[in-house]
């Protein structure tokens, strides 16, 4: 991982830490289901950013060191570990 991102995704990664827990307080208090599912709906959203800037920073690292310096095994098992990873995302 870049470290130069790295304050920036776990300053985002504690933000949705706080954003679960006022969920958590909402559904304590018995709010309103569309606003929690909306704040659940938000919690996804940055989730999914999180995940797309630490798989952006996979592929310019690791697959690309491993396609430019690897061997043709590294290369094989990191396009199988990137193949996985996506197959969950989708499924």
């Amino acid at each position: 991982m870049d470290h130069n991102d790295k304050p920036k995704l776990l300053n985002r990664l504690s933000r949705i830490e706080g954003q679960v827990r006022g969920i958590a307080r909402m559904v304590d208090e018995d709010r309103y289901c569309i606003d929690v599912l909306t704040q659940l709906q938000a919690v996804r959203a940055a989730l999914r950013r999180v995940e797309t800037e630490i798989l952006k920073d996979h592929l310019d690292h690791c697959v690309t060191g491993a396609l430019v310096d690897g061997n043709e095994a590294e290369r094989r098992a990191k396009a199988a570990e990137l193949m996985a990873v996506l197959d969950r995302a989708l499924t």
